[in-house]
């Protein structure tokens, strides 16, 4: 069974993701640590834990949610797993960070490209991966289906849904892909949110003034 570790980090307080099972294998998605003090909670908690990182996925690229990249590809020796159509965001990182003045900023490059098509394997689980695009170009979910949780990065948010005025955004996509992707899955799926707290598919269905069944037509 999947346990699932959140840490919230950086001045945008964007929500990090450990996941791993009996095995003791773990994967990092979208880590935000961005301070050595930050470095240190997420790596006593592997440490504490005694698990093995084997791999670091990126649900999109914007500056928040790859901050520790290079951090932790040195400490774990590990590959970046991103979806290609994300390569432009996570160029434009380390412009970010001179517009947030938020330093120092390590550039990171990804090492395997990944689908909808694709699985994400670690220890005795697997991920799926939902293509979400909308508030990033190539922005992806990570699924699975028999524990009914979704890491859906910046799509659903509590009662919100990501921004799109950022370059390579656009909220016809975003839309589209919360109504074709996320509202397909099952009412009692667990979404884990970039920033701010989970909530359910099926809250989001009848509450998210965005995106709720009452404005599908």
């Amino acid at each position: 069974m999947i346990q699932i570790q959140k840490f919230t980090f950086n001045p945008f307080q964007e929500n990090t993701f450990v996941l791993y099972d009996e095995t003791k294998e773990a994967v990092i998605i979208d880590p935000g640590c961005n301070s050595s003090s930050e470095h240190k909670v997420l790596t006593d908690f592997i440490e504490q834990n005694e698990l093995k990182v084997v791999k670091l996925l990126n649900t999109h690229c914007h500056i928040d949610h790859v901050f520790g990249n290079q951090f932790i590809k040195d400490k774990y020796k590990v590959q970046l797993h991103m979806h290609q159509l994300d390569v432009p965001t996570l160029q434009a990182a380390k412009t970010a960070s001179d517009i947030y003045q938020i330093k120092p900023f390590i550039e990171s490059t990804p090492d395997v490209f990944v689908s909808e098509e694709d699985t994400i394997e670690f220890g005795n689980s697997s991920l799926e991966i939902l293509f979400v695009p909308g508030h990033a170009p190539g922005h992806i979910a990570f699924l699975n289906r028999a524990q009914k949780f979704v890491i859906n990065g910046d799509v659903l948010f509590k009662g919100s849904v990501g921004r799109t005025d950022f370059p390579g955004c656009s909220h016809e996509d975003l839309v589209n892909s919360i109504r074709t992707k996320m509202y397909a899955l099952d009412d009692d799926v667990t979404v884990y949110t970039g920033h701010g707290p989970e909530t359910t598919i099926g809250y989001e269905k009848q509450f998210n003034p965005f995106v709720n069944l009452q404005n599908i037509g």
